[in-house]
């Protein structure tokens, strides 16, 4: 059996993130959010890149936005600057994330969304931050406390942001009148697919 205190916080984990999700709520604004979905539902291409912990979120959301045929791709922060941001034309958007605002390796991606005419949304917690300063749109992110004791692992802020993610898939489907029936055509694989395809 393992020691008292790793099950404690173990369990503890779960009331954190649970808190954390129920107050985003508080700091969801529902304009910024409406002119996210609209620059979403409008792209032709949408690029998404952020680092470490965000940056994985980010190829989920990539995924998320294929699944309602919104074309997207990760684009990683180390190839953007090598040729990649080719992907991303005018009038395309760049979802950027990165909890302080200040990631170094995003600001030179920025700088050619600008050059390019792609519209940018910002997921972040600084408001002030470079990235938030310069966006078309910026999505406040919102974390109580990572579930680690020293508060330093990337747990609870990758749920806020995963909630983010899922909250705009969820509206797109709205918007875009997206069906079932289309899912179905391209998900025929796994448990999802014989349910969908029955």
């Amino acid at each position: 059996m393992i020691k008292e205190e790793s099950l404690i916080q173990a369990k503890a984990a779960y009331a954190i993130e649970s808190e954390c999700i129920t107050n985003m709520l508080e700091h969801f604004d529902e304009e910024s959010f409406s002119k996210a979905v609209e620059l979403l539902k409008n792209a032709e291409r949408i690029g998404v890149s952020g680092c470490g912990h965000s940056g994985i979120m980010c190829q989920h959301f990539a995924h998320l936005m294929c699944c309602i045929e919104r074309p997207s791709r990760f684009i990683s922060p180390a190839e953007a600057v090598h040729g990649a941001m080719g992907f991303m034309q005018k009038g395309d958007v760049m979802v950027f994330a990165s909890r302080g605002g200040k990631t170094k390796e995003l600001l030179p991606i920025l700088d050619i969304c600008k050059s390019k005419g792609v519209s940018v949304i910002s997921i972040t917690e600084n408001m002030e931050s470079p990235l938030a300063v310069n966006a078309d749109v910026v999505l406040k992110q919102y974390v109580n406390r990572e579930t680690d004791k020293y508060n330093s692992q990337g747990t609870t802020s990758s749920t806020a942001l995963c909630m983010i993610f899922h909250t705009l898939q969820t509206a797109l489907i709205e918007e875009t009148g997206y069906k079932n029936e289309q899912f179905a055509v391209i998900h025929p694989g796994g448990a999802v697919g014989e349910r969908l395809n029955k």
